[in-house]
């Protein structure tokens, strides 16, 4: 069994200082680059300790300086929270600087919260984010820009910085139902989800087939390895839920907990959002999610929580020499 692997990174506090989580997770990513993977995907948050890079592209500008092959983006830019000339231009800097690695995520937001700290409505953001996304794509394909819209209007702005990828970068989107798989396959997107095999099943064949087998679509997965099975769950359990409690502190806060997030490392590798043992059982578990859920990249998440760096380090260490080969 063939897959390419990739990495998602909330970016999240955990329990040491802003200085020390970025330190730590640029190491990590100086490792995913040596060892192959294809793309480091970063989130977008604000106002929680979910996300600490809530400006991903000065984030990534470093990722770009630290690595040499390894591809990376957002996931997602939540565009209706930029003014769209003003991300295109840093769209160009990250590819040039990358020498043509970037990948450009594109999402509207999916927390009501951030949106309204923002002075943002979530019924407005799916409009804003469409005639955004079309703002932006004309200005990294055009030597000028016009465009004149309910929400930007542009009139002939020059357009000094271009991309290196033609005609842009490839566009990733997470996606939650068939529905959203089949708009990122009209675009040419290629597609995440991290929900349970069976519900992403159907997604990833929709996807497979509106683009004729063309694009990535992706499952995410916590993983965490270790020596034995019993030694993972004593490590992965307790940065789990430190990860869940910064996943869902600001919809504690307004009294709505989202409902479809695993409160537990236990529950969540029930509902097979979770990959945790020896190498052996992620090796297993691995092949068992891509036969199940179809798709043909696998998206890892080995940073979260209270997790040191050397116990990210370690299970890393452990995923390459002991898993991806096994893939590869």
């Amino acid at each position: 069994m063939r897959v390419e692997f990739g990495v998602f990174d909330h970016v999240d506090r955990g329990e040491t200082s802003v200085a020390e989580l970025f330190a730590s997770r640029l190491k990590l990513v100086e490792a995913y680059d040596a060892a192959g993977f294809r793309t480091y995907h970063v989130a977008e948050h604000h106002a929680t300790s979910l996300g600490m890079a809530p400006s991903p592209g000065i984030y990534l500008a470093a990722v770009a300086q630290r690595t040499r092959r390894l591809r990376f983006g957002p996931l997602v830019y939540i565009l209706p929270l930029y003014t769209p000339l003003r991300l295109i231009e840093e769209i160009c800097m990250l590819d040039q600087m990358s020498g043509g690695r970037f990948e450009l995520g594109i999402g509207r937001g999916i927390s009501p919260y951030e949106l309204a700290y923002c002075n943002l409505n979530f019924l407005d953001a799916a409009e804003i984010y469409e005639e955004s996304l079309q703002v932006i794509l004309a200005g990294l394909t055009s030597k000028t820009l016009t465009h004149v819209g309910k929400h930007y209007q542009y009139r002939g702005v020059p357009m000094e910085m271009e991309p290196v990828q033609k005609p842009h970068p490839p566009l990733w989107q997470g996606v939650t139902s068939i529905e959203s798989a089949l708009g990122a396959a009209r675009r040419g997107a290629n597609a995440v989800s991290h929900g349970p095999i069976g519900g992403v099943r159907p997604i990833a064949d929709a996807y497979l087939a509106a683009t004729g087998g063309k694009g990535l679509i992706g499952c995410g997965r916590h993983v965490f390895v270790a020596d034995t099975d019993a030694e993972a769950m004593k490590i992965a359990a307790p940065a789990y839920k430190v990860w869940y409690d910064s996943l869902v502190s600001l919809w504690r806060k307004f009294r709505s907990i989202p409902y479809h997030f695993a409160e537990n490392l236990e529950i969540a590798l029930a509902k097979d959002s979770a990959i945790v043992g020896s190498p052996a059982t992620v090796r297993g578990e691995i092949e068992r999610h891509v036969a199940g859920t179809g798709c043909n990249y696998f998206v890892t998440r080995f940073a979260y929580g209270n997790l040191t760096h050397e116990e990210s380090a370690r299970s890393l260490s452990l995923f390459t020499s002991e898993v991806m080969p096994h893939f590869k």
